[in-house]
């Protein structure tokens, strides 16, 4: 039985890059013959965009070949009040004692609420005689592990306020097969349980904030197999970063387009272009350079940083000239010469402002 698992989707607005990440997902949840379409909380941003977009995510979560089981989390945590129809396939687990049965395997959810560490473990053990080996037991659980390596960046924008803490030993004595977890954005990541199981996250399926950098995943895996990250052609941010050395050979202009052309079409790129320039090796100013690099980049949704700074001046100092003269006779590697080369130029140039 295959199963796909994502969170952190935070819905907004119909057909913005968010609502496309999750159609995709819908996409590939039917061409991949996906039987349990997990959403570990946050589908939504906030509770009024859940009721905005409640009528298109019917149409959404209807005829999809799934079961759309999903929790509610942090920031939609009040979307999800008794009684509202979410679609067809859409199975909304509000209470950790009642799981969701589908042929061998029992699925359980573990809301969102403020609750402390202590309080998350008596709930966690309060279903433990429940979790019988008859069946694969699947828990979605929405919050922060504390045993993971993270900032607060890794959240979206959440502040200071903690979420749902738990540790991996809270789940020691459970018969869990798998914790599929949302809240961590920014992304994939599996750690092995004591008792054999699987604790996930898959991270976001689309970038919501500057922080979530490089291609999205989402988990694709088959009931009693491990957990498999499968990247997506969602929406994200991807960092390009330019380092410009007066003596290449290289033209800077060329070395941006190529790098624009390696990367990702769904991608909005944050370029970054530092480092020396000639002006005189290049035959164009600093000014020149810059409205070169914006003409190739008003095509794609790009946030440019452009850092460098023209050394011509610096070149054609006699200090400098004897400076590299002695460091081509010096016996040091090409590595560490072209090091020494490099901090002496920043401290020449430092010295010009």
């Amino acid at each position: 039985m295959k199963v796909l698992h994502t969170a952190d989707i935070h819905l907004k607005e119909y057909e913005d890059e968010r609502w496309k990440a999750l159609q995709k997902l819908i996409e590939i949840g039917k061409t991949g013959r996906v039987e349990l379409f997990m959403i570990s909380g946050d589908l939504f941003d906030r509770g009024i965009d859940a009721e905005t977009l409640r009528p298109k995510i019917r149409e959404v979560f209807s005829n999809t070949g799934s079961k759309i089981v999903l929790i509610p989390g942090n920031h939609d945590n009040e979307s999800y009040k008794s009684g509202m129809y979410f679609g067809g396939d859409t199975i909304i687990l509000n209470d950790l004692n009642q799981p969701f049965e589908y042929k061998d395997v029992r699925i359980w959810g573990l809301p969102f609420e403020p609750l402390e560490g202590e309080k998350i473990l008596e709930k966690l053990h309060s279903i433990a005689d429940d979790l019988t080996p008859d069946r694969k037991n699947i828990l979605l659980y929405h919050g922060e592990l504390l045993d993971a390596f993270f900032s607060r960046r890794d959240f979206g924008e959440e502040g200071e306020e903690r979420y749902m803490p738990a540790k991996l030993s809270y789940f020691k004595d459970l018969n869990l097969d798998y914790v599929l977890a949302g809240h961590f954005h920014s992304q994939f990541d599996t750690w092995k349980l004591e008792n054999g199981g699987y604790f996930v996250y898959p991270g976001s399926p689309v970038s919501i904030t500057k922080r979530e950098i490089g291609l999205r995943k989402v988990n694709i895996f088959e009931v009693g197999e491990p957990p498999k990250e499968y990247p997506l052609d969602s929406f994200h941010f991807e960092e390009v970063v330019i380092e410009l050395d007066p003596f290449m050979e290289k033209n800077p202009v060329e070395m941006v387009r190529e790098q624009l052309e390696m990367s990702h079409p769904e991608a909005s790129i944050i370029l970054t272009v530092r480092g020396y320039i000639n002006s005189e090796e290049i035959k164009m100013s600093e000014s020149e350079l810059v409205e070169q690099i914006k003409e190739i980049i008003q095509k794609r949704s790009v946030e440019e940083h452009l850092e460098f700074r023209d050394m011509h001046a610096i070149l054609e100092d006699d200090l400098f000239k004897s400076y590299v003269n002695k460091l081509e006779q010096a016996a040091f590697t090409e590595e560490k010469k072209r090091e020494l080369l490099h901090i002496t130029i920043k401290a020449m140039m430092e010295t010009k402002l």
